[in-house]
């Protein structure tokens, strides 16, 4: 019977021969594999050729890039948990009915053309618009921290807190001895932190809130390094409900920056009473059992529900899941449906090519188109990749004023002084595609012409842009600006 026998300098010296060809059909077969995936999945036709471009010509590297930045992993995620974020799981506002678009007419006789506006969010939202609500402006110099203090200071039964940015502060140690308190009380709470916002800080307030007896949790932990500020998938969301009956959004974190004084950042809040409420608290209790499998339910976290004041108000939670450019969708029906006026308030202004066609046209029909920014942002290059693209607007007859420092994070939008957006969302790619977010709209004529005494308050303190102004940049200046905004789609 023949032996075998194992020659090692001979393996070894094929090996090195046949290594090389290894490597390549390896190299090919990932390729093929990450480009196919993109062409399946990618709904954007320019993301979808810049990541093949990608993975082609940064052999292996590409395809762990998109691995790590390019794989929208939270639906896959979500199919796997059973009390997922399906509309109707979480128990419908009790004690009033939704009302069908065309109640958007009955706010006052020159709100009847947003009636179409109302069905579009009816269809996107998959939300009832809801009549019965109060909705007080506040300011983060002023009265916002104190009115969500004192909110929770008075919780009897139940407390919910969504943040993107929780930070170990001031700030964050009023409100996590204020949870405490309330824990104290006897008082259900529940605090959802962003898991890369949570590290703004170090150490986290997570650890004060476990001692204080909070139970807390961090949304999509990520392994990637500390504080790298272009995340995708982050929950940009800011959400106080207390007792399911009282509500808080906006735009503002809990951080020292926004503690009330003159030197605070600028910022807009909105305290929320009536239906819509049960929307806020919804919102949260999908992201909640989403990160931990808790299902939040009953009497506690979604009490009946009363009439509170005059405004028809929806709850538009935007995401790259189920809710994907929902806002989106109602921002573009917003500008088409506009026959007055536009005025927007925004701290980062990036928008695709579609919205900016939308703004155009709107502009082109008569409407008078307000943009509304901070003259010195606090994100330089994405302030670059902004002033690169505004003479597309400016050039159709749109308006962008400049805000003098400090910094004004704030973000609203009021169409025709009679529907307004209120909530957490920026107009950029950041927001509109790879956060999640949760904005409101709101039909009432009272409450918008309060949303544009705040948009006439930041005019006074700003200077208007002009084209002129825009294209006077000096080359190196518009080349830089211009290589930023190469970058917009992942700022």
């Amino acid at each position: 019977m023949p032996t075998l026998s194992f020659d090692m300098p001979e393996a070894l010296a094929w090996l090195e021969a046949a290594w090389p060809h290894v490597a390549a059909a390896l190299t090919v077969l990932v390729s093929v594999l990450a480009s196919g995936h993109v062409v399946l999945h990618k709904r954007d036709v320019r993301a979808a050729v810049s990541w093949v471009g990608l993975v082609w010509l940064v052999p292996v590297l590409g395809a762990v890039l998109y691995l790590l930045l390019g794989i929208n992993r939270i639906r896959r995620r979500a199919r796997s948990l059973t009390p997922r974020r399906e509309h109707g799981q979480f128990p419908p506002v009790r004690g009033l009915e939704a009302v069908v678009a065309e109640g958007a007419s009955r706010v006052t006789d020159g709100a009847a053309h947003l009636a179409p506006l109302a069905r579009l969010g009816d269809a996107v939202t998959h939300r009832p618009l809801l009549p019965g609500n109060r909705i007080t402006v506040l300011e983060s110099r002023t009265d916002a921290y104190p009115a969500m203090l004192e909110a929770i200071a008075s919780a009897r039964a139940s407390i919910t807190l969504c943040s993107y940015i929780f930070d170990n502060d001031v700030a964050g140690r009023h409100f996590a001895g204020a949870l405490g308190e309330a824990v104290r009380r006897g008082v259900e709470v529940r605090v959802l932190v962003d898991a890369v916002g949570a590290r703004y800080t170090w150490p986290t307030i997570l650890g004060r809130l476990k001692r204080e007896g909070v139970r807390a949790a961090r949304f999509l932990p990520s392994l990637m390094p500390y504080r790298l500020p272009f995340m995708n998938l982050r929950n940009h969301r800011k959400v106080l409900v207390v007792d399911g009956r009282v509500g808080f959004t906006g735009g503002m974190n809990i951080r020292e920056h926004f503690w009330p004084g003159e030197h605070a950042a600028r910022d807009l809040h909105f305290q929320l009473e009536g239906p819509v409420v049960a929307q806020l608290q919804e919102t949260f209790a999908e992201d909640w059992v989403f990160t931990t499998r808790e299902r939040l339910t009953g009497d506690t976290w979604f009490p009946e529900q009363r009439r509170k004041g005059p405004v028809l108000a929806r709850g538009i939670p935007d995401g790259p899941d189920e809710d994907f450019e929902a806002l989106r969708t109602v921002l573009l029906g917003a500008l088409a449906t506009a026959r007055a006026s536009v005025r927007i308030v925004t701290p980062y202004f990036l928008p695709d090519p579609a919205l900016i066609t939308a703004l155009n046209v709107a502009a082109l029909r008569g409407v008078r188109v307000e943009v509304v920014l901070p003259e010195k942002g606090n994100l330089p290059v994405v302030q670059w990749a902004s002033t690169a693209q505004l003479w597309q607007v400016l050039a159709t007859g749109c308006r962008v004023f400049l805000t003098q420092p400090p910094f004004d994070h704030s973000k609203l939008m009021v169409v025709d002084g009679e529907w307004g957006l209120i909530g957490s969302a920026n107009w950029d790619p950041r927001s509109l595609r790879l956060n999640f977010e949760l904005n409101v709209e709101c039909y009432d004529a009272e409450l918008a012409r309060r949303l544009e005494a705040v948009v006439e308050e930041r005019l006074s303190r700003a200077r208007p842009l002009t084209r002129a102004q825009v294209d006077a940049r000096p080359l190196p200046i518009r080349l830089r600006d211009g290589l930023a905004r190469l970058l917009s789609p992942y700022l």
